[in-house]
């Protein structure tokens, strides 16, 4: 599987006259190796190139990883002493002849470090951005990668379950936030979570990336929790809004127009219909209820081994949907001062449609005390 992957990317980059590409520790590196690094101070660099096997630098203390490699790679390693760093760099890229070459890159993920150690190894590399191709070879995702998504919904969705009987009188936005990542590792989320959770009630909700805070909730209020899990290297990410005993007749009728906009959203998305066409079916429901402006973000996101990655479902992007995509549908509603709304949904484009991978229910459900 790897191994495929790597020829796909050589493919891409070859139409874009690269020579190779160069990724560091993540999930770029993860998706075309399966070998998993974190960043951290010792720098770990994987150059991928066609006529040979992918070049990997990494510290002597990682190189256990390799022991399980399903594919021919030329590792390099380092010890702890970073004076000794540069020298290894300049043996790996002389070993891989790169000199006069241009390389792909990810400009959000290659940091100063990795990037000062190639210029100093070989001078004469010249970089540029390789996002599309990249973006090309993982938005696309394949049947296991799906059951990977699926499980992450699934633990996501139980672990919200499992929470909820915890909202009783008294409780804070942070302590509902602290339970819910208890059991989201209890349900078996994998401990590097996408994202933490976002919990936040009455006014605080109309900030759609709230900190939990120690608020203590009311009734009267409306309560977003934003909130996923992690399963072998796919994340989810899910939103559901609820009403803390009886609410106010605006606080019901925003949550059905984003009720509303969310299954638009949904519903619009199908192979050959750009993404832009996503985001305007999900606002034309809030904007013709007339809270157009309170909508003050895209309708969502490409999800995978990263929470944010392409497609993004905004209305300048033209891209076309295909088969394997999936992405959020997150429609909201903010109002200043008072609370807010937010309904959000991960889906898979299908060969003849879509198909949202969670199923938790959407309805204005009310938690009384």
């Amino acid at each position: 599987m790897y191994t495929d992957r790597q020829n796909k990317i050589i493919a891409y980059l070859d139409q874009q006259e690269f020579d190779g590409i160069v990724l560091n520790a993540g999930p770029s590196l993860t998706y075309f190796t399966g070998l998993h690094f974190h960043l951290s101070e010792r720098p770990v660099v994987c150059v991928i190139a066609a006529g040979s096997a992918p070049l990997l630098i990494l510290p002597e203390l990682e190189q256990a990883k390799l022991e399980h490699c399903s594919f021919a790679l030329n590792p390099f390693s380092y010890p702890d002493d970073p004076a000794r760093w540069p020298d290894v760099f300049k043996q790996a890229f002389a070993h891989l002849g790169a000199t006069d070459k241009r390389f792909g890159i990810e400009p959000r993920q290659l940091r100063m470090l990795e990037s000062s150690l190639i210029s100093q190894a070989a001078g004469d590399i010249s970089f540029a951005e390789a996002d599309d191709a990249i973006a090309t070879c993982r938005t696309i995702k394949d049947a296991s990668e799906i059951e990977k998504m699926e499980r992450a919904v699934a633990i996501a969705q139980d672990s919200l379950q499992a929470t909820l009987p915890v909202i009783t009188e008294g409780i804070t936005e942070q302590e509902i936030a602290a339970e819910l990542v208890i059991q989201l590792l209890r349900h078996r989320s994998e401990p590097n979570l996408p994202f933490s959770p976002i919990v936040a009630a009455g006014p605080n909700g109309a900030n759609p990336h709230a900190q939990p805070s120690e608020r203590v909730l009311q009734n009267g209020d409306l309560l977003i929790i934003d909130w996923g899990a992690s399963w072998q290297g796919y994340t989810s990410d899910l939103t559901r809004t609820f009403a803390i005993g009886p609410v106010s007749d605006n606080a019901k009728e925003i949550h059905s127009l984003v009720y509303r906009a969310n299954e638009a959203g949904r519903k619009a998305a199908a192979p050959g219909i750009a993404c832009l066409e996503v985001d305007r079916a999900a606002r034309a429901v809030i904007t013709d209820g007339g809270y157009g402006p309170e909508f003050r973000h895209r309708t969502g996101h490409g999800l995978g081994m990263e929470c944010h990655e392409e497609p993004y479902i905004h209305d300048a992007n033209t891209q076309l949907l295909e088969a394997g995509m999936t992405f959020t549908v997150e429609p909201g509603i903010y109002l200043q001062g008072t609370h807010g709304v937010r309904i959000e949904d991960d889906v898979v484009i299908t060969p003849d449609g879509s198909r949202s991978l969670s199923d938790i229910s959407r309805e204005l459900i009310c938690i009384k005390f």
